[in-house]
């Protein structure tokens, strides 16, 4: 069984330890705005529904050498988004980690105070991404940094330079990449359970699925190393992913398809509830019991 194949990531849930710190730097930094807001909850998002939120816990700690969080990926709308946002972090002086082009998109990688991996990045046309034997292709090319900064100042009706103004409107959460123990595994987690389709695979280390005949919706790796534990109960880092469906009957098709492959969930009214082989938590939802 595939998924429905509107399903999309939603958002994204981390523990961290210092809320204020964390605020300050995905409103500043990152341009995300914040949606509410409590003693040891922030929610944030770009002018649509919740993209990322994070959870506060003092004891929260960094575990290296685990599974979990790689990184997540938030998808801006077009080009001159990805640019601006490129010429806010470089004014900013915000450490940048790394950029790709990945013929399917361009990229900027960085991480937050607390380590968590955040990728920034567009996606080209559907109708231009590299096919191949039926496959998508993906690579991690050197990105034009020249040639994207110079569309800083462009629209999409290329009209006269526009300030840099946070994560504009239609900004979502486009992916998550996430480390885990064994790639056979979890190949057959994300498929035979989750009904996600296998895109693509790089060597016998990572492995890309995803609803729709989107390139990813789920990134997955051993590059922590194989066999590597899941992390201690309330360790910083990913909390669960939230994949949203468009109604009831697909979120109750996700679980018929996880009980037919073998693998415990928990239900409840609109929302499934289900850990990949590694340990990575996810729900499955509409969206409509928040």
């Amino acid at each position: 069984m595939s998924i429905d194949p509107s399903a999309h990531i939603d958002s994204v849930h981390l523990t961290i330890p210092d809320l204020g710190k964390s605020i300050a730097f995905y409103q500043d930094r990152i341009g995300l705005r914040l949606q509410r807001h409590d003693d040891t909850t922030a929610a944030f998002g770009a002018g649509g529904p919740e993209l990322l939120v994070l959870h506060a816990s003092s004891s929260a700690q960094r575990v290296h050498g685990t599974t979990g969080l790689y990184h997540f990926a938030i998808l801006v709308p077009s080009r001159p988004d990805l640019a601006r946002a490129l010429r806010h972090l470089a004014q900013t002086h915000t450490v940048m980690q790394g950029f790709a082009d990945h013929l399917v998109s361009e990229a900027i990688y960085l991480a937050d105070p607390d380590g968590n991996g955040i990728e920034i990045y567009r996606d080209r046309a559907r109708a231009d991404w590299p096919i191949k034997n039926g496959a998508v292709q993906m690579a991690s090319d050197p990105l034009d940094l020249e040639g994207l900064l110079a569309d800083a100042g462009a629209t999409e009706a290329g009209s006269e330079k526009i300030d840099w103004d946070g994560l504009p409107d239609g900004t979502t959460m486009g992916h998550v990449h996430l480390h885990v123990a064994r790639i056979p595994e979890t190949e057959r987690f994300y498929v035979e359970g989750l009904g996600l389709d296998l895109m693509a695979r790089f060597g016998a280390t990572a492995s890309f699925l995803s609803a729709g005949g989107y390139h990813h919706h789920v990134g997955a790796n051993t590059w922590a190393g194989v066999d590597a534990p899941p992390p201690p109960p309330g360790a910083l880092g990913l909390k669960h992913v939230v994949i949203r469906v468009s109604s009831t009957e697909a979120v109750r098709a996700v679980a018929a398809s996880l009980e037919r492959a073998g693998f415990a969930f928990e239900m409840d009214d609109e929302r499934v509830r289900v850990a990949d082989p590694a340990g990575n938590r996810f729900q499955v939802t509409t969206g409509n019991d928040r």
